[in-house]
């Protein structure tokens, strides 16, 4: 069972954002990487290309949350609003995710 799963709000505890919290957007379990919303803002230029319609695209900068290292972030609990670790248990046959500093269930 994965411990952060899209929608969390997770707080950031090592890097240049550290002490913000956002919402998951997406999580890479292969790479072991979470995108935060609106957190680790990276820049990404472009070059002038053809558009639709023979017009052309000017260059941009833009900009998009990079993915972070899931041992970088922390599962916010929304009962108790802190920064948690997260328990697994089973539940009438059902595996749910926990908080474990005031055991209430996690969304």
């Amino acid at each position: 069972m994965q411990k952060i799963i899209k929608g969390d709000i997770v707080e950031i505890i090592a890097g240049k954002d550290i002490g913000l919290r956002g919402e998951v957007l997406d999580v890479l379990p292969k790479k072991h990487k979470v995108v935060v919303e609106g957190l680790n803002i990276a820049k990404r230029h472009r070059k002038e290309r053809p558009g639709p319609g023979g017009q052309q695209i000017p260059a941009q900068i833009l900009d998009f949350p990079a993915p972070l290292d899931w041992s970088n972030v922390m599962v916010v609990c929304p009962s108790c609003d802190q920064r948690t670790r997260v328990g697994a248990r089973e539940e009438d046959g059902i595996r749910v995710r926990y908080c474990k500093k005031c055991n209430e269930e996690l969304g």
